[in-house]
């Protein structure tokens, strides 16, 4: 595959470009290869060549080719399928004196390397163009057009003549400039436009070199940009004739300040058109953008190394700063950035993380669709501690001025915070358990300032709702709860380090059913004796949601019995029909910031516990006598010595 430089100020950039020639019997594959390689036509050719490479000097990129020949014997199907999907650019050959071989192109080449899934430029060569019936010409746009309009994949077509040199340089050349400079990323050749993801990399670029932050790069600014991008200066006349281009096609491309946004994306149309792909590639990869219009990986800082049970948060200097663009992006100032406003506010980046899954329905929102700027620090909150690599790259995209890996730390290990008895954390993650129609859904709900609904959906994935939750004295901690749906428990608790990431846990049960209780009480059990026999034990609260109905018969009793038995709070009884949710949020950051409380042991655990205690007094007996014996036996040598001294 296409390896990119490393060790230089432009990782994105391919430093190897490895092409694979496929195609019939008999279509020319090894001519058109060995006549590239040496420019001379050879008299015979092996069945199958090793692998050609052409120097990085062959062509103007100065990148390096490996060119693959391949098999046409039905036995080595395998073996071509292997090279098609370690394919940078696959080329394609036909003969243009065989139409038959034409047609396979679109009954079984294309077609194949769409089922291998190869996902690589394609261009497809005519080979013995000196061997073409004179009497059958005809264009190579009329017979490439429908082919090509049926499978996009193809960069672009050639006819060559490896008898007698016609285009053969220019087969591999369009091949690596496909790898190099592919069209696919950046425009949409039927709506003849720049795609969505180069014009968010572009704009980008554009606010970055908007040094005076006015909108428009100036004289000085586009002289500093294309210093950065190409290493030569702009004179002034060539300044003033690229914003000339501009004007006259697009008025609104320049102003009195310089060349607009809409302008710079103009301009790069245009070069495209033309057939220029080099200049705009240049400049994505002049800042950091692979093949896929991504900041490289080499770009993104790999995220602190953590144990299980430690998570991520963000810094306050990360924090301080989506404070301040928040404030920038809420245009109409109502405190929420509507969808909008938060579609601005990506704009830059390859598209709004908000509006995936997990957190496309996380968070409160108002009857706008508009986040808060708790709401907004919340989302970020949730994917720091499930993705801090997403966070980084994302405060990237949108402008972190400074070293972006000071925008995330590790928190203590949760091992500790019990020995502590006390945690630091500002961000809680909170494991919601219960038996279905238990009501966990309607508690995360409550949780977003959603109203109750009686319409029971079913939850077979795991949801996730965050929010900031008010402590006394004016503190704000993040909570987030992940709902475990009943089904998903085993596979869950299937891995030892399950609860390692996990808080505090809550129990949910309907207060007017016995079997919900029941299970309940059975996943609480489960949970303790996970966490009991990896070391992860956790905090567990037990929530009586529907309050609002009649309590099943003996209720108390069972309740009663399982907080004696196992050492937990009394169930929490909570309401999310009435909104009587009786402070329970503030509960569980409570507890979850004592986590040596609140944690639930086992008719097992305790047998262990007493066990470890009579083996630890055991030892400890055993130490003292020896340690008594030591002691009588010095003290009898000291009396002996004397003894015999005075003797």
């Amino acid at each position: 595959m296409a390896k990119a430089a490393a060790g230089t100020d432009n990782p994105a950039t391919p430093t190897a470009v490895r092409i694979v020639v496929a195609g019939d019997r008999g279509t020319g594959k090894s001519s058109l290869i060995v006549t590239a390689a040496t420019e001379n036509f050879p008299a015979n050719v092996p069945p199958l060549l090793p692998p050609t490479r052409l120097p990085e000097d062959f062509y103007p990129e100065r990148v390096p080719i490996t060119i693959i020949d391949t098999s046409s014997r039905p036995e080595d199907n395998s073996k071509v399928a292997e090279e098609l999907k370690r394919a940078d650019a696959i080329v394609l050959t036909y003969a243009c004196d065989q139409p038959q071989t034409l047609d396979r192109l679109s009954t079984f080449w294309l077609p194949k390397l769409r089922q291998l899934e190869v996902k690589v430029p394609v261009i497809v060569v005519g080979c013995r163009l000196d061997l073409r019936d004179e009497n059958q010409q005809v264009s190579l746009e009329q017979v490439m057009s429908p082919i090509m309009q049926q499978f996009r994949e193809i960069e672009t077509c050639i006819e060559c003549s490896a008898f007698k040199h016609i285009q053969i340089p220019e087969v591999f050349y369009y091949a690596q400039k496909a790898v190099l400079h592919p069209t696919g990323p950046l425009f949409d050749q039927e709506t003849q436009t720049l795609k969505d993801q180069c014009v968010r990399a572009l704009k980008r670029i554009f606010i970055l070199c908007d040094h005076d932050r006015d909108g428009a790069l100036s004289d000085a600014e586009l002289n500093d940009f294309q210093v950065k991008c190409f290493n030569a200066p702009l004179q002034p006349s060539e300044i003033v004739g690229v914003k000339r281009v501009v004007q006259e096609k697009l008025p609104e491309g320049v102003n009195e300040r310089g060349l607009t946004l809409t302008g710079f994306l103009f301009l790069h149309a245009l070069f495209i058109e033309k057939g220029r792909l080099e200049t705009t590639w240049t400049v994505l990869r002049k800042f950091g953008y692979n093949n896929d219009i991504r900041l490289a990986d080499e770009l993104i800082p790999s995220p602190t190394k953590r144990t299980p049970d430690q998570s991520v948060e963000m810094t306050n200097e990360a924090i301080d700063f989506l404070r301040v663009t928040f404030d920038v992006f809420d245009s109409d100032e109502d405190g929420a950035l509507r969808p909008r406003e938060l579609d601005e506010l990506f704009s830059t980046a390859p598209a709004s993380p908000f509006s995936e899954l997990p957190y496309t329905d996380a968070a409160e929102r108002n009857a706008f669709g508009g986040l808060s700027l708790d709401g907004f620090l919340s989302q970020w909150a949730l994917m720091t501690l499930l993705n801090p690599a997403s966070t980084m790259e994302n405060l990237i995209y949108i402008g972190y001025p400074g070293d972006v890996s000071s925008t995330i730390r590790a928190t203590r290990k949760r091992r500790l915070d019990r020995k502590k008895q006390q945690s630091e954390r500002n961000v809680f993650q909170c494991f919601v358990f219960g038996p279905k129609k238990a009501g966990k859904s309607a508690l995360l709900d409550s949780f977003l300032g959603r109203p109750f609904s009686d319409n029971y959906n079913p939850n077979t994935e795991e949801r996730y709702a965050v929010n900031v939750v008010d402590q006394p004295g004016g503190i704000k901690k993040t909570l987030v709860l992940r709902e475990i749906p009943e089904d998903g428990v085993s596979k869950l608790l299937s891995s030892k380090e399950a609860l390692a990431a996990c808080d505090i846990a809550v129990f949910v049960h309907d207060s007017s059913d016995e079997l919900s209780w029941t299970r309940a009480t059975q996943l609480l059990v489960e949970v303790a004796s996970h966490g009991e026999d990896t070391g992860f034990e956790v905090p567990c609260l037990i929530v009586a949601a529907k309050d609002d109905m009649d309590s099943f018969p003996s209720a108390i009793q069972h309740s009663t019995r399982v907080s004696q038995d196992m050492g937990t709070e009394a169930p929490i009884p909570i309401s999310t029909k009435l909104g009587d949710l009786n402070n329970l949020f503030r509960k569980i950051v409570s507890a979850a910031e004592h986590p040596h409380l609140s944690i639930p042991e086992t008719e097992a655990g305790r047998s262990r516990k007493q066990y470890h205690r009579l083996i630890n007094r055991s030892l400890m007996v055993v130490s003292v006598g020896a340690a008594v014996a030591i002691v009588g036996l010095a003290a009898y040598r000291v009396y002996a010595a004397r003894k015999n001294a005075s003797g």
